[in-house]
């Protein structure tokens, strides 16, 4: 049986619920965060609780808990369910609102799903669209997608997996994840403001300054067509590698192998999470920086540190 936490309580998942006084239902309003755990061992906690209680700072909300205090729940939680790759989310909430506008004194509620490890070698290239929008408060994990989600059915209609925001043509973020090119002179370029700074991406920026040269700064969408190559990272996925955005093929070869061109991908499945992984050309590939990123951010993710 599946347990959640729900303020001082482990309940069985199905018996968790909110009531709809609740901000988060009246308005949209909360924080959250996700980590995994490999083997039962939390990934990067110490980091995840720093931004989290970041967002609860900045979101007004206090957490009502200790760092160690979570990290007791976060265990006994990981022993209930015994799920050993999982992602566990932390969510708090704006509470049961009097008049459905004022905070409240703020729900946690944590939750644990199978979370499959993603491997040493990179997932096939997806395509990406770009959006013009600009998150609010975007140092925050909120819970709001609200544009993410309405966006849907339009990324599915251009044979994308996922969107890319920009404002006046400055990339920030997709919804779920950090973006990175790889520039003509091997420059590892991410934005540097505006959007989420995920876990993940500080990782990656870390192992890589001690390798090449890299820089936070704002990314154009007209750097893009020169780009050699581009992906995103997540928690949940790790680096994944991008081979067109707006139908703009992203670099010309990728580990010794030459790129497809579009007429190669519009007959490959698209749309959706499931389809967006599914090769979008023959023999495409992730190119050779973002390969090496990726099994060292899995290196690290396995390795117990």
């Amino acid at each position: 049986m599946n347990h959640t936490y729900l303020n001082n309580d482990f309940l069985p998942a199905g018996h968790a619920a909110l009531r709809v006084s609740d901000l988060s239902i009246q308005r949209g309003y909360g924080i959250f965060d996700f980590f995994k755990t490999v083997d039962s061992r939390p990934v990067f906690l110490d980091d995840h609780l720093d931004r989290f209680f970041h967002s609860a700072d900045r979101m007004r909300l206090p957490v009502g808990k200790t760092r160690e205090e979570l990290k007791t729940i976060f265990a006994e939680l990981i022993r209930l369910n015994n799920i050993p790759d999982s992602g566990i989310r932390i969510t708090l909430t704006g509470g049961y609102s009097p008049d459905g506008y004022s905070i409240a004194q703020p729900n946690l509620i944590i939750t644990q799903i199978p979370l499959p490890i993603p491997g040493r070698e990179c997932v096939p290239p997806i395509r990406l669209i770009s959006y013009p929008h600009q998150r609010q408060i975007p140092d925050v994990k909120t819970i709001d997608y609200l544009m993410a989600i309405h966006l849907q059915p339009h990324i599915r209609e251009r044979g994308a997996t996922d969107v890319l925001y920009h404002y006046n043509g400055v990339v920030t973020e997709c919804p779920r994840s950090n973006f990175f090119l790889v520039t003509a002179d091997n420059t590892l370029v991410t934005p540097a403001r505006n959007m989420l700074k995920g876990i993940t991406r500080s990782k990656i920026l870390g192992f890589a300054a001690a390798n090449s040269k890299v820089e936070e700064r704002d990314v154009l969408l007209a750097e893009i067509p020169g780009a050699k190559e581009a992906f995103i990272s997540a928690t949940g996925r790790h680096l994944v590698p991008v081979s067109h955005i707006d139908d703009q093929p992203v670099g010309r070869e990728a580990a010794g192998d030459q790129w497809v061109g579009r007429e190669a991908a519009d007959d490959q499945p698209v749309g959706g999470a499931a389809a967006g992984d599914q090769p979008v050309g023959g023999g495409r590939m992730a190119g050779p920086i973002t390969a090496e990123l990726n099994a060292m951010l899995y290196r690290l993710v396995t390795s117990g540190k």
